[in-house]
């Protein structure tokens, strides 16, 4: 299906007018052999690699950068119509270096076109490369590659210095912010940030020498992802937020202890018990020593504010296959689960009681399986988590039910068999048969430990060891829940009656 405007791009690609159709190679003599003439490590790189090499070229990561620095992936953005493809100063400029590189302004027109339909697939970042798979009109698959040189281990580290040298600097990068006067610092020092002219250089599969419509594409589209994170392009830069932010506060933290490192007693801490820790490290402070200190410690930091949802996972499926036995989809499952118990986590911890509340269970991996289960995450995923609780397929549907029903206390009721000491039993016994009025028809009950079962029927109740009452029914050769828990006997049983 054409999308608008898609046919009058292809045939401008393809039906140009003849005095432009060699335009870069009889373009002005001061831009004849740029794309050519390029950094030396780079030149003709991609007409120099194999054939059938269409992963990153040999040299992508010089002996002296980091390639640990990662990749991330971004799912493939909407159509952008109507819109400007960069808001932001820096992704301005990360289109002006493409526009000033690019040597085909029919190609630049065609690439601003398919990134606006919506044909760059999903767009993986790592240091000095940028890969996605666009799509051309007739549906052909390119897989597009733009590299900017990394920085240097040098580069970096006087990077970092001039950053932690300021703190304004510190706080605008901790807003997603890139202000200006941090770029030029780090310019008036040697250090560019931003591409520039002949920096962004391109590799695709359909054999462009040049910016080609696919690789043009891939740059407008990599400048709406900068206008939401200029992170990205640090990461291209050979660093990722967390390397940025770790390496910072391992300078902050060096600064704080002086040359001398470690001459200093602790804050709020005495003379012998700094003479103690001296002596015995990691053994900490007396309790009473800190709590003496309170009063010339400094504050706490104010609370954080409630989060009203949890945030987006990233995109793990990009260009880059998964290492050996690493479930993609399972591993985005169990982000975006993170993500949602964080927020119940501060949700709580924000509420008004939260100091008088008990602590959570901690749950077993068995039980934990089952939460993850309760979240519904596909049967692939189900299956996964069944085999690795040790439970038969068919066993984990009930243990999902137990656990919607009563949580940590449901489970262990449905798969927990124990007898009551004799007092406790004594008393479930008492309770149970006073469940029913005199002169009411009583079923005929089994008991069996913590289990009273209907004498030829198919229902049940279960004694738990919170003193609670538990409904069961048998559906299809197995015990299920049948309900909540009642505080007597007589309430389980209504629920059971309840469903016939």
């Amino acid at each position: 299906m054409t999308r608008p405007g898609e046919e009058e791009a292809v045939d401008l690609a393809q039906e140009r007018h003849p005095d432009e159709r060699d335009r870069a190679q009889e373009r002005h003599p001061d831009q004849r052999d740029r794309a050519q003439e390029r950094h030396p490590d780079q030149r003709d790189r991609a007409q120099e690699r194999h054939p059938d090499q269409r992963g990153p070229a040999q040299g992508s990561y010089p002996d002296d950068k980091d390639p640990a620095a990662g990749e991330r992936t971004f799912g493939a953005l909407p159509p952008a119509r109507g819109r400007a493809f960069a808001r932001s100063w820096w992704g301005q400029a990360w289109l002006k270096a493409l526009e000033d590189t690019a040597l085909d302004g029919g190609q630049l027109k065609l690439g601003r076109r398919h990134a606006r339909a919506g044909a760059v697939g999903a767009v993986s970042v790592r240091p000095g490369r940028i890969t996605a798979v666009v799509q051309d009109r007739d549906h052909t698959r390119h897989r597009s590659d733009v590299l900017l040189q990394q920085l240097s281990v040098a580069d970096w580290d006087h990077f970092l210095d001039l950053v932690a040298d300021r703190g304004g600097h510190i706080a605008a990068l901790l807003d997603r912010d890139m202000p200006p006067v941090l770029v030029e610092d780090a310019s008036a020092a040697g250090i560019e940030l931003l591409p520039g002219i002949g920096d962004l250089e391109a590799e695709c599969s359909c054999d462009a020498w040049d910016h080609c419509a696919h690789t043009t594409a891939l740059c407008y589209q990599l400048a709406r992802l900068l206008d939401r994170d200029p992170f990205v392009l640090l990461l291209l830069r050979g660093r990722s937020e967390r390397q940025l932010f770790d390496a910072l506060q391992a300078r902050s933290a060096a600064r704080a202890e002086g040359p001398a490192g470690g001459d200093r007693p602790a804050v709020g801490v005495g003379a012998a018990g700094g003479d103690r820790a001296a002596e015995h490290p990691g053994s900490g402070v007396p309790a009473a020593e800190a709590y003496a200190a309170r009063d010339i410690l400094p504050p706490l930091p104010a609370a954080p504010s409630p989060v009203a949802a949890p945030g987006v996972p990233p995109v793990l499926g990009g260009v880059t296959p998964p290492a050996p036995g690493v479930d993609v989809a399972a591993l985005e499952f169990l982000i975006g689960d993170a993500a949602a118990r964080a927020r119940r986590l501060l949700a709580d911890a924000l509420s008004a009681g939260h100091p008088d509340d008990p602590l959570p269970p901690v749950l077993t991996p068995a039980q934990d399986a089952v939460r993850l289960a309760a979240a519904g995450p596909g049967e692939a995923i189900s299956a996964r988590l069944a085999a690795g609780s040790g439970r038969a397929a068919r066993a984990l549907a009930p243990a999902v039910r137990a656990w919607e029903l009563g949580g940590p206390a449901g489970l262990a009721v449905l798969e927990e068999d124990w007898t009551p000491e004799p007092e406790a039993l004594a008393r479930a016994t008492g309770r149970l048969a006073a469940a029913w009025e005199d002169g009411e028809a009583r079923p005929r009950l089994r008991a069996t430990r913590n289990r009273w079962t209907v004498v030829g029927g198919g229902a049940q109740l279960r004694y738990g060891r919170d003193g609670r009452w538990w409904p069961f029914r048998r559906e299809d050769g197995q015990w299920v829940p049948a309900g909540p828990a009642a505080d007597d006997p007589a309430g389980a049983w209504g629920a059971l009656s309840a469903e016939g």
